[in-house]
């Protein structure tokens, strides 16, 4: 049975968060798919990962037998959610833009997986191909040609990390414009997000599909 890998990092909830809405109709569209298969979920903001320390990241270059039980503990957490990258056949993933980047709680997942020897740093890491779709909203258009183009960090950080770190097969949905609704200075761009919303919300359900046809073809 397949195993998708769902997480969430919006602090908001459900309607109130553009990137929880696509990725709830990513998740059921690959449900439909896979009726009997496997969702692990991570809420990042209800139920944040612990940041990297220096038990854990020691310990992961450690043999474990030589392991203090400071980092034993330690690792113990991060492997689970490094196992949990390993074992997942697609990954889903919500990244709405914070200040410019990703959330501090993703951040502090990328973190735990990203192991050098297993997960990075090697020419076939563990979970090398799998395909990863991330829901990538933001307030306001960043994208190119766009008078912000230059401070996108979202897209840029993730494709550094999960596709060329982690060697995910990347993709992107970005939901624009989330704030006019609720910025009276962008209330003019109301239809664009709209617009924006639905384009979203429809390439997660084509996506969900696709990736779910893919894992049994």
């Amino acid at each position: 049975m397949a195993t998708l890998l769902h997480i969430d990092s919006s602090v908001f909830d459900g309607p109130a968060s553009s990137s929880r809405r696509v990725t709830d109709a990513f998740r059921k569209a690959w449900e439909e798919q896979h009726p009997e298969g496997t969702v692990i979920y991570r809420d990042l903001a209800a139920n944040p990962v612990a940041h990297i320390t220096a038990d854990a990241h020691v310990a992961g270059f450690a043999a474990p037998e030589d392991h203090t039980p400071e980092q034993a503990a330690a690792f113990a957490e991060r492997a689970q959610l490094i196992e949990e990258l390993e074992n997942a056949d697609a990954i889903l993933i919500g990244a709405p833009m914070y200040n410019y980047s990703i959330p501090s709680t993703l951040k502090a997942w990328l973190d735990n997986v990203i192991l050098f020897g297993r997960t990075a740093g090697v020419d076939a890491p563990a979970a090398k191909g799998t395909p990863v779709t991330v829901v990538a909203s933001r307030g306001g258009s960043y994208a190119p040609g766009t008078p912000r183009e230059g401070m996108e960090y979202v897209q840029n950080f993730l494709g550094a990390t999960l596709r060329d770190t982690l060697q995910l097969d990347l993709d992107f949905i970005v939901p624009e414009l989330t704030m006019a609704p609720q910025n009276p200075a962008m209330s003019e761009l109301i239809p664009l997000f709209e617009a924006s919303r639905e384009q979203a919300l429809q390439a997660a359900k084509e996506k969900g599909k696709a990736v779910a046809a893919r894992l049994t073809a």
